[in-house]
């Protein structure tokens, strides 16, 4: 259960509550996150938890793995900010970027689309603009330096996977100290950007790609569950001796 700033022993009580047999195991980070143990299937204990309201539920099989990956989206995850909107804001064309977001949101576009109209909307734009507005603009989480640390500590394969523009993920997943960053990739000629993107586009597609490569290389056996196409992690595969 994650609730940040506001998990406390009252509204435990009422998850314990709403799950017949659940039981108190641990604090994960009080305040924030804690961990319950309890029986039956994932999908109606996640159910009667969400009733709550403003609670992140995460339902494993037990005995819980130890983590071996970890992969983040940057926008609004890593950092506070949305690169592209801070972008647009600094460079003038903010109302233009709300536009296109909208239709987004409206299902008009599909990200690629939507990502191909906001990148078009840079055509012209000096390079230097985007190490400006990245060192003027963009913070991290607190919190996020150490989340990344501890995990490299404990031998957990970090990456930082955006549909962002490696010109910010890049500088950001290195000063986070992310071992492998992935985005896109800005076209440049003399300096100045075009207004298209150079290879494949990272999308939800292309995150399902290195999440499936960065398990497998962690000896786990990646896998999509039934019907929602989210990601989780098996065991690792068994193997014949010899």
């Amino acid at each position: 259960m994650i609730a940040a700033g506001r998990l406390d022993n009252r509204l435990i009580a009422r998850a314990i509550e709403r799950v017949p047999g659940a039981r108190f195991e641990r604090w994960i980070d009080e305040g924030d996150a804690a961990e319950l143990g309890c029986e039956g299937e994932a999908s109606a204990i996640r159910a009667a938890l969400e009733t709550l309201g403003g609670l992140d539920v995460a339902v494993t099989k037990a005995p819980r793995l130890p983590a071996r990956v970890f992969i983040a989206d940057m926008d609004s995850t890593m950092i506070g900010q949305e690169c592209i909107d801070e972008l647009a804001d600094y460079a003038g064309f903010k109302d233009r970027v709300a536009a296109i977001t909208e239709r987004a949101m409206r299902g008009e576009l599909d990200f690629r689309s939507a990502l191909m109209e906001r990148v078009s909307l840079l055509k012209g734009l000096d390079r230097n603009a985007l190490v400006e507005c990245r060192e003027k603009r963009i913070r991290p989480n607190r919190g996020a330096e150490t989340l990344v640390a501890t995990l490299n500590a404990l031998g957990v394969r970090t990456a930082l996977v955006s549909g962002c523009f490696t010109d910010f993920v890049e500088p950001v997943g290195a000063a986070l100290g992310f071992q492998e960053m992935r985005a896109n990739v800005l076209e440049v000629e003399g300096e100045k950007l075009t207004g298209r993107t150079v290879g494949a586009v990272v999308d939800g597609a292309a995150k399902r790609e290195v999440a499936e490569k960065l398990l497998t290389a962690a000896g786990l056996e990646p896998a999509f569950r039934r019907g929602d196409g989210r990601l989780r992690a098996g065991r690792p595969p068994l193997r014949s001796g010899g």
